[in-house]
């Protein structure tokens, strides 16, 4: 195998993904797969999990549930405990709820409920999952941290283009993703010495597929708002997310990776 090719693929890399059922979510699992990851699909619903690792087989890719809330942190103990030694050469932090508001509507439990999954939930998953990371630096010499964050942790919504206070992008949403991308770097200068990357992909216009088929005219306001004039689509993380964890990014620590087809260079 040519070398690059070598260091793109991960094929032997075990991976877990958070929040991995989504719409977003789905998408870099099977990237990730395609490349020859394991991948350990996460979420809170049994039956969505299960679904998705077997269209991920059916399709002749390597997946495994991983059925466990991410807020539970007796939960979160349980199943590294119950991988054991095993090696895990990458962890994706995904998974985020919540509405959304204004200022105004938004209440105190909203800020703190999105601070706690998009946040606590990270370093939760970081901590417990530190000796899996070292037994994958100690047999292969890296292991790869990707949090999700989003443009909306480096600028603000645009009121203009939403029909209202109560369906604007939340400021809760933005607080915790720019929180999120801080503890990125404060992630990668504490663990970078030990071969464990910590960077962030943070995702752009990225409309559900359901948003796009109710709401033509809203994705085309958002399309009007992108330099290349058109939204994301969830397949196209696929490609920033699996060079982070694979070793093609070997010399990449505490980045922020964004994929917003230029929207934050207005």
């Amino acid at each position: 195998m040519p070398d690059m090719q070598r260091k793109l693929s991960l094929e032997g890399k075990n991976v877990l993904v958070t929040g991995a059922t989504g719409y977003l979510g789905r998408a870099m699992v099977l990237g990730l797969s395609e490349l020859g990851a394991r991948t350990f699909v996460n979420g809170r619903d049994r039956s969505s999990v299960l679904g998705l690792v077997e269209e991920l087989r059916a399709a002749d890719l390597v997946a495994e549930p991983a059925v466990f809330d991410i807020n539970n942190e007796a939960a979160v103990h349980a199943w590294f405990e119950e991988i054991g030694d095993m090696p895990l050469h990458g962890l994706v932090n995904n998974a985020y709820a919540g509405g959304a508001g204004s200022i105004e509507t938004s209440s105190d439990t909203e800020f703190r409920n999105s601070y706690e999954i998009a946040l606590v939930s990270a370093n939760r998953l970081l901590r417990e999952a530190l000796p899996s990371l070292r037994t994958a630096v100690s047999e292969t010499g890296a292991a790869s941290v990707v949090n999700i964050g989003s443009m909306y942790g480096m600028v603000s919504p645009d009121h203009r283009i939403y029909p209202g206070k109560h369906a604007v992008n939340p400021p809760f949403y933005g607080a915790a993703k720019a929180a999120l991308i801080q503890w990125t770097r404060y992630a990668a200068c504490e663990f970078g010495a030990e071969g464990i990357r910590v960077n962030a992909v943070s995702p752009g216009p990225f409309p559900s597929s359901s948003v796009q088929a109710s709401n033509p005219e809203f994705v085309e306001t958002l399309a009007g708002k992108v330099p290349m004039g058109r939204i994301g689509q969830a397949d196209e993380l696929q490609g920033p997310l699996s060079f982070l964890i694979s070793d093609a990014s070997s010399f990449v620590n505490g980045a922020n990776l964004v994929v917003d087809g230029g929207w934050t260079c207005w």
